[in-house]
């Protein structure tokens, strides 16, 4: 019972966000709007940031994995990624219990994955753990970035990519004034909307349009084509970097697994039905076009979908930016300033390396198999994986613990023994092997477009790129 009472203390955290409670219309219209802790908001908070531009990416995994493995892997990550969240949610769980019974007020700040390694585990776990969070966020913003580029010059090639990458990044940089993941409510519900509707249009025009005549589905035919497209995937599955602090936004963080587990499931009906259509329509045509969009013709309902995509990339941006800006304000000693424009205009300087890298590598597609393979691994599965063995290696420790195990795995041996499979798992297949054929790739697009390219993948009547190799990366886009 005693455990029970520290669960149900855990979550109740509203009192945090609820001083001063609206009294007129306008304040509630902007408390309905800005301040959410609910599970519904978590959800959307979940499902919203799970899936965005790879999307867009997806068809082009399935085309260097076939449609057997495409599917298979997004169910099989899909599984691992729920795991992990549930393994940070525990972690979460057991690491604020513990600072409550030190009577530790969380009033004005926001907990996060670092903070969660140090309480329970040192501060070289806190270090590792901080290294990887935040180069992984920090590469997810550039993604971000570099997501909006592409999709805008189908719709308006003007400019090329580069230049919109300067306007976009000065767009997201209004993110540094949405304080926390608790102010996300109305951009994660209408996220959430964008993005179920490009899925269902790709699916939809990829249906009505056929396949092209002479159509292939010839994947998978070599191993860098494989374990590329299969750390894409394992990217997708990833975005629970910031799970810790969505549960702190929560009112109720203890049914944080619950959520997750949902908002996974709801993704899965985005992405298989899209990334199998677009295959089936164009097959081994995607090889060459990393973005989806590329392929379908142009209309009304494309152009919408790449309208809604930017605003989702805007969206998404913040979710991967918000926790750097914590740490940054954290870093320079302001985080639990009062002031929203004191702590907005201090983390002005997040922004500037995201935009940098952005120019530098503005390789759509191949970036994100990069990322997947060399930080999305630790951060988000072989990290929380052995957290969670050396937190409660132990017998006090497992039989102290607030979150038990569910009988579903077999309890403590149960989850040791999943968790020792995840961490070997995607050491080898993951980090060795996605690694490997991530980097050959991302090589190429150096060799192939060099740094700061002015217009990735972008036709060119004055200029011819050197010839493409389908093995490690795509060639130019053509409208």
């Amino acid at each position: 019972m005693e455990k029970e009472a520290e669960t149900v203390i855990v979550g109740n955290y509203e009192e945090m966000e609820s001083e001063g409670k609206p009294r007129d219309v306008k304040s509630k219209l902007l408390s309905f709007l800005w301040h959410g802790g609910s599970v519904y908001d978590a959800w959307f908070s979940c499902a919203s940031n799970q899936v965005a531009q790879v999307l867009l990416t997806l068809p082009y995994s399935f085309s260097q994995l076939g449609m057997l493995s495409g599917t298979l892997f997004q169910l099989f990550y899909g599984l691992l990624g729920c795991w992990t969240a549930y393994l940070i949610s525990a972690l979460y769980v057991e690491y604020r219990t513990r600072k409550e019974r030190e009577k530790f007020n969380f009033r004005n700040h926001v907990i996060q994955w670092f903070e969660v390694l140090d309480g329970l585990l040192g501060k070289h776990w806190r270090n590792v753990g901080l290294a990887f969070n935040c180069t992984f966020l920090l590469f997810g913003s550039v993604i971000q970035l570099i997501a909006c580029a592409s999709n805008i010059y189908y719709i308006n090639d003007n400019l090329d990519k580069r230049s919109w990458t300067y306007i976009f990044g000065a767009c997201c940089a209004t993110t540094v004034f949405i304080p926390s993941f608790h102010n996300y409510r109305i951009w994660s519900f209408l996220g959430l909307l964008m993005t179920t509707y490009t899925a269902w249009y790709l699916t939809v025009a990829s249906l009505l349009h056929g396949q092209v005549e002479g159509v292939r589905h010839s994947g998978p035919t070599k191993l860098v084509l494989y374990f590329t497209g299969a750390t894409n995937i394992l990217y997708t599955f990833g975005g629970h970097a910031v799970t810790v602090e969505i549960m702190h936004a929560m009112w109720k963080p203890q049914k944080f697994k619950s959520i997750y587990l949902l908002a996974s499931v709801y993704v899965l009906t985005l992405t298989l039905p899209s990334a199998a259509a677009v295959y089936w329509a164009f097959g081994d045509m995607l090889l060459d076009h990393s973005n989806a969009f590329s392929l379908l013709p142009r209309s009304p309902f494309r152009d919408m979908a790449v309208i809604l995509m930017l605003i989702h990339q805007f969206i998404t941006f913040g979710f991967a930016c918000t926790p750097l800006y914590l740490v940054w304000e954290k870093a320079i000693g302001i985080h639990e300033c009062r002031s929203l424009c004191k702590r907005a205009l201090a983390r002005l300087p997040v922004v500037i390396p995201i935009w940098f890298l952005a120019i530098v590598f503005p390789f759509f597609g191949p970036i994100n198999s990069t990322v997947g393979s060399l930080l999305v691994s630790f951060t988000v599965y072989i990290i929380p994986a052995l957290a969670h063995i050396f937190t409660f290696k132990s017998p006090a420790a497992r039989q102290n613990a607030v979150e038990q195990p569910p009988k579903l795995v077999g309890r403590w041996a149960g989850a040791y023994t999943i968790n020792v499979f995840v961490v070997v798992w995607v050491v080898v297949v993951g980090f060795g092997f996605g690694g490997w054929a991530s980097m050959v790739n991302f090589v190429h697009q150096i060799d192939t477009f060099g740094f700061f390219t002015k217009c990735y993948q972008c036709p060119s009547p004055t200029s011819v790129h050197p010839p493409q190799l389908n093995a490690t990366a795509p060639s130019p886009l053509r409208h």
